[in-house]
């Protein structure tokens, strides 16, 4: 029988009885992009953990290239050639890019010349970080900004160079998409691909099946702690991997729509303008409407969310049920009843070292206080258990700490407190980012069930196909301008992206031509 290039048999591991992981194997071979799927739980990070020296496997053998590997650390898998891409950045917000980059990044100091001393200067450090750039194609960073002073996708894209410095031979992405915008998304994927090309392996982790079409070439399926497929790309289909997922077949995973008849506006925005990051923004939300908003990275998409939940101040006008309000702070628009799910989670949306009850409950406060000051805490709990059951958080009890759930269920956390204050508009800031597909069709059911309670809902999405088809209207945002507005026949993924580039419909055929 031949040996792939990366051969992992038997690895098991548990955590005080749970059984995360049960006599797992995995081969991958090298000039290949190996997807990895499975739900959040079903132990597709402990297998990374494992495989990347986090944790250490209580049984099972790992071979790369006919070698058996000792990973016990971080160290180990790195110096063996394996390196890994989480979600969650482990950058230092006050230390620039070139820094993060090179921070004990001793594999790539080692392969290049040094001083004296036995270190890289800063000059050539950073003459390091341009040539990276150019190697990989990457523009409009500056590697002498600071971490907290640029994006969350440049972020992301800071990360993923950080590992590819390094030369590994085995590249794992855990997620690494999922804070990038669409352009930097296709960027990695054309990486992943590259990778591949030169004779790497590369494991690729996402919960969109976009991107799993577009970049890989076989797939491995984990269900509750096991291997239960392995099949090429070539021949399954999205529906069969959904439901090899979950063990069970699934349908609508997008709901269905319900054509809009209201003609009630619930939130209109005029002549809205930041500079040249919004200009003359003017749109109509209606009650019980999904409004989508698209667009590349950086078109003015965040800044309109942003500047509706009083972090941006902005010139121009917005009404809320047809009367002029006047925002200028987060705590305004939650008075009003706007609620926004922002970018990031686990610093934006969630107090990660306190519980999900105090999660849900610290928005509420004015409304469990008896007498103003002192704070039921039946009512507290009511709210508290209410909410968790809506929104079918897994949790042991409210008293599980948010930094202990699933990127899934935080999400839902941080949506069940904004659900308490009974919002009138939700600004929903890429919602799905980082989350397992049956949590998607639970959330894509739940956005569909308050347009029908006639919440009107702003949708960002940096995913064409979750725009298309869970949005009743589109706009595509170019240079800070609503670039186009699609709904019924024309909203399609096409047009979607032919907006994106600035191009509309009638350019359609002279586009294809080219």
């Amino acid at each position: 029988m031949t040996m792939s290039d990366l051969e992992i048999r038997g690895i098991s591991k548990s955590y005080n009885g749970v059984q995360a992981l049960q006599n797992v194997d995995f081969s991958a071979n090298c000039g290949e992009v190996h997807a990895l799927l499975g739900e959040n739980g079903a132990g597709k990070s402990t297998f990374i953990k494992i495989l990347s020296g986090a944790i250490q496997a209580d049984s099972g053998t790992i071979s790369l290239f006919g070698r058996q590997m000792r990973i016990k650390t971080p160290n180990d898998a790195i110096n063996s050639g394996i390196s890994t891409v989480y979600q969650e950045l482990s950058l230092i917000p006050d230390l620039n890019v070139t820094a993060n980059i090179f921070t004990n990044n001793n594999i790539f100091v080692n392969k290049n010349p040094k001083t004296c001393f036995g270190t890289l200067g800063k000059r050539e450090l950073r003459d390091c970080t341009y040539d990276l750039f150019e190697k990989y194609k990457v523009n409009g960073i500056d590697p002498n900004a600071l971490i907290r002073d640029i994006s969350l996708a440049n972020r992301q894209t800071i990360e993923i160079l950080k590992i590819l410095a390094r030369d590994p031979k085995v590249i794992i992405l855990d997620e690494a998409t999922s804070a990038l915008s669409e352009n930097n998304v296709q960027w990695l994927l054309d990486i992943a691909k590259l990778l591949a090309k030169q004779g790497k392996i590369v494991i690729f982790i996402s919960h969109r099946m976009s991107e799993i079409r577009n970049a890989c070439d076989r797939i491995t399926v984990f269900r509750n702690g096991r291997n239960v497929g392995e099949m090429q790309m070539a021949e399954t289909n999205t529906d069969e991997l959904v439901s090899l997922m979950l063990g069970r077949r699934i349908t609508g995973y997008f709901p269905e729509k319900k054509s809009v008849e209201s003609t009630e506006v619930v939130l209109e925005i005029t002549n809205m303008s930041m500079g040249q990051k919004l200009q003359d923004i003017n749109l109509k939300l209606y009650s019980g409407e999904v409004m989508g908003i698209g667009g590349l990275a950086g078109q003015g998409q965040a800044e309109i969310l942003l500047a509706l939940y009083g972090i941006y101040k902005t010139e121009g006008e917005v009404k809320l049920h047809g009367k002029k309000i006047n925002i200028k702070s987060p705590h305004d628009c939650i008075c009003h009843g706007i609620a926004l799910v922002p970018e990031d989670r686990a610093t934006q949306g969630l107090i990660m070292p306190f519980s999900i009850g105090y999660n849900i409950s610290l928005i509420l406060l004015r409304r469990l206080a008896k007498w103003g000051c002192i704070l039921s805490r039946k009512r507290e709990s009511d709210i508290v258990s209410e909410f968790m059951d809506k929104l079918k958080v897994k949790a042991d009890n409210a008293e599980t700490l948010a930094m202990n759930l699933s990127g899934g269920n935080q999400q839902k956390v941080v949506l069940a407190k904004l659900l308490a204050i009974k919002p009138k508009v939700m600004l929903l800031y890429d919602i799905t980012r980082g989350i397992d597909v049956g949590t998607k069709k639970e959330i894509f059911g739940l956005i569909r069930e308050l347009a029908t309670k006639e919440t009107a809902i702003l949708f960002y999405s940096t995913d064409v196909e979750e725009l298309v088809n869970v949005c009743d209207r589109v706009i595509v945002m170019h240079d800070g301008k609503i670039g186009a507005e699609l709904d019924n026949g024309d909203l399609t993924k096409e047009n979607i992206l032919l907006a994106s580039i600035g191009e509309g419909i009638d350019d359609k055929a002279s586009i294809l031509e080219s």
